[in-house]
């Protein structure tokens, strides 16, 4: 809120370089901001997703769990009014890879009951196609 009132001051003062900068600013924060929802989300996706793998198996929660971070994802980042999206599917990609450890780190907690450490769950799945698997998922047009 005080961002707010410091853009208003400068605008009135007419000090628009510096408008820019605090505009700058609140731009960086609400971006800051989705970002970390949607890796939160992201990690979710992602524990269902290894755990799939790592157990040649589904079950209808972890479905239900999948879809509902995949379209949390989705409705995060589409951008209501100006339209398209935060990220792109590069900068999706990096937070996924960026969630990929904590996502792990859980799975190894649940994965066959805990039976295994996270550097052993590693080398049961593959960390590239669950990720690539995830931001199909997200993309839009491309999830099922």
């Amino acid at each position: 809120m005080e961002e707010l009132l410091t853009l208003k001051d400068l605008l009135v003062k007419g000090d628009v370089q510096g408008a820019l900068i605090i505009v700058e600013e609140l731009t960086e924060m609400s971006q800051n901001d989705i970002i970390k929802t949607i890796r939160s989300y992201a990690v979710i996706l992602l524990l269902h997703l290894i755990k799939q793998q790592a157990e040649n198996r589904t079950i209808r929660s972890w479905e239900v769990s999948i879809r509902n971070s995949v379209l949390e994802i989705q409705r995060e980042n589409k951008r209501r009014k100006a339209g398209g999206y935060y990220l792109t599917p590069e900068e999706l990609l990096e937070i996924l890879a960026e969630a990929y450890l904590n996502a792990s780190n859980k799975a190894s907690l649940e994965v066959e009951e805990g039976r295994y450490e996270t550097e052993e769950l590693d080398k049961l799945v593959n960390r590239e196609e669950i990720i690539n698997r995830a931001l199909t998922l997200i993309l839009p047009g491309e999830s099922s």
